[in-house]
């Protein structure tokens, strides 16, 4: 299966990023063949005050992130990884940070809201309080894409290796994660907690990231980009350069079933 991953420098307006987004997949599809186009976290929206965060979510369905996807995978005929936007929470003044994938009919298969959420203050003292707009959810998810098993997660998830023990218990054997790391964390953390998280799991890990500034709560932030593909042996077989693009990469069922047999975790693992 050919993937693409779009890197995104996404802001503070919907319309911009929607565009943006389809254009560079539609891009993937023409230049690069790609069978699954995956999307950067919060693409349709980043940045603002908790209040535009909460407003620039859509219902569960028929917002336009969601229907430049929907569409995107029909039109195409192409799965099609939302990365993630805000869906809303509704009647509760906040949003979910939620995953959405379409099969080439358009049709949803799989959605997953993100569990983790990102409240911390980074060494230069920023504050990053994901909980005050964004609702956590509980369930994890996996589909079924092309003959492999895809698990979902999102961004700061990737601190939590159970999770990922999960998916793989559910039969996962390739994970996408988008992302928006921040600058600071992930120049020293991205590329070892993806491959980590690779290795341990012995699956494919997708990872489509945020690049770039961004303006929030009148503060300029970055965030680290390096979009990339990890192989279930943890090499990084692909990766996005420093700026707006995509990145694309085959995925080879036999280099799994290779890898589990070589070191077989599964029947080795003590519960």
């Amino acid at each position: 299966m050919k993937v693409s991953l779009i890197q995104m420098n996404s802001v503070a307006d919907k319309a911009r990023n929607v565009a943006d987004a389809h254009r560079l997949a539609r891009k993937a599809v023409e230049i690069d063949g790609a069978e699954l186009v995956v999307f950067p976290e919060h693409f349709d929206w980043a940045g603002g005050s908790v209040a535009e965060k909460v407003a620039a979510g859509e219902d569960v369905r028929g917002g336009p992130a969601y229907d430049m996807c929907q569409r995107l995978a029909r039109d195409c005929q192409i799965h099609v990884h939302s990365g993630s936007f805000y869906e809303t929470a509704a009647g509760l003044g906040r949003v979910y940070n939620t995953t959405v994938v379409f099969n080439p009919e358009g049709e949803e298969i799989g959605r997953y809201r993100k569990i983790h959420l990102f409240d911390i203050h980074t060494p230069d003292g920023l504050r990053y309080g994901e909980s005050d707009s964004v609702l956590a959810g509980s369930e994890t998810c996996v589909i079924d894409i092309h003959g492999f098993r895809m698990g979902l997660a999102i961004c700061y998830d990737l601190r939590f290796p159970e999770l990922f023990q999960k998916l793989m218990r559910d039969g996962a054997d390739v994970i996408v994660l988008p992302a928006a790391f921040t600058l600071q964390t992930g120049k020293d953390h991205w590329e070892v907690l993806c491959r980590a998280r690779a290795i341990e799991t012995q699956c494919y890990f997708l990872a489509a990231a945020q690049i770039g500034a961004l303006e929030q709560d009148g503060e300029t932030r970055y965030t680290y980009g390096h979009s990339l593909f990890c192989d279930p042996w943890g090499h990084v077989i692909a990766r996005a350069s420093d700026q707006v693009g995509i990145v694309s990469a085959r995925l080879d069922r036999g280099l799994i079933a290779k890898t589990r047999k070589q070191i077989p975790l599964a029947q080795h693992k003590v519960l």
